[in-house]
């Protein structure tokens, strides 16, 4: 993935620019596509895809795209230019998905037929592109839309006697293709936080077990650690200082050893903010500084959303919590 990205210079203290919340992140050509994208040109897209041969890099770019093309019509035109483009299918497919997931969030009558559209398009994708784990991460996300596991998928068996029966043959699809794709263990993840909570913290201990030094995946304990924070109903004095105490200060700790060690810009700018909050928030400030010069002027808006007192508030939190590293106060409180 060299050349494919833009690393930012590192911050000091006075010189700190502001929040930038550019969906493509630290990906430089993905940033070109996605602004051609939101302009209507979708020839950079169709380029940046059939050069994308990494299959974790291609599962992220895709969901980014996609997320840009639902709110346009741009997927229209190129049908009607590249009709067979394999790249096209896998956007569509993303496209209805995320209709899907929106319909049932504002429980809209179509949200049943959206659902059923987007399954079709995903098996479809999956014969078209074979190779391609995106359509069965899909189908991952739209788990989440079955609540009572009517759909047999939905109930398999896990290897793991620790984990309850979920959707882990659409797991297993897709890390049979990419054994370390990032969206879908975030999807697993995502899917026991809706269905059954208490099997999140499970799931994450075992992908620990076997994710290798480096991988993104290290940074899935920091996503329990804020889970646990947003879903306390009262925010004492103790549960303000959580990443002080255990788990939450070694999940910080053993994210950073990870991220030290992997190669420079392969994790999205989302998981460097949790990073970043997280050593910030237990107090590990060198480690901070080192998180947020990586970040430079990128950011995203979780989790300084979940752990602000409001989402008015995210931004300020963050800028208090880049301008406490780069000063070197061990103090913080969120």
């Amino acid at each position: 993935m060299k050349g494919e990205q833009v690393m930012p210079p590192a911050l000091n203290a006075g010189a700190q620019p502001r929040p930038a919340y550019h969906p493509a992140g630290l990906d430089d050509a993905l940033r070109t596509a996605v602004d051609d994208l939101r302009s209507g040109r979708w020839m950079s897209t169709q380029r940046l895809l059939a050069s994308t041969q990494n299959l974790g890099l291609r599962t992220s770019r895709t969901q980014v795209l996609a997320l840009v093309a639902a709110r346009s019509t741009v997927l229209a035109d190129w049908g009607h230019e590249e009709p067979d483009d394999p790249g096209l299918a896998i956007l569509r497919t993303r496209v209805m998905v995320e209709h899907a997931l929106a319909a049932a969030e504002a429980r809209s009558p179509k949200a049943a037929p959206l659902e059923q559209e987007a399954r079709e398009s995903c098996l479809a994708a999956a014969q078209a592109v074979p190779a391609d784990p995106v359509p069965w991460v899909c189908l991952l996300a739209l788990a989440v839309l079955d609540r009572s596991m009517v759909r047999p998928e939905h109930r398999r068996g896990s290897s793991d006697p620790m984990l309850p029966a979920g959707p882990w043959g659409l797991l297993d699809e897709a890390l049979r293709r990419d054994p370390d794709n990032r969206e879908a263990h975030h999807r697993m993840l995502r899917y026991w936080h809706q269905v059954y909570r208490p099997a999140a913290a499970d799931f994450v201990n075992v992908v620990m077990s076997m994710a290798p030094a480096g991988s993104p995946l290290a940074a899935l304990p920091l996503y329990l650690s804020v889970d646990y924070y947003r879903n306390k109903p009262t925010r004492n004095a103790v549960v303000l200082r959580q990443w002080l105490r255990e788990p939450h200060f070694s999940r910080a700790q053993r994210a950073y050893e990870s991220w030290s060690v992997a190669e420079p810009g392969t994790w999205p700018v989302v998981d460097l903010s949790y990073l970043a909050h997280a050593l910030w928030a237990s107090a590990q400030m060198t480690a901070a500084v080192e998180v947020f010069s990586a970040l430079g002027q990128f950011a995203s808006k979780a989790p300084w959303t979940y752990v602000a007192d409001s989402s008015e508030q995210a931004e300020a939190l963050l800028l208090t919590a880049r301008d406490q590293a780069l000063a070197g106060r061990a103090t913080a409180l969120a």
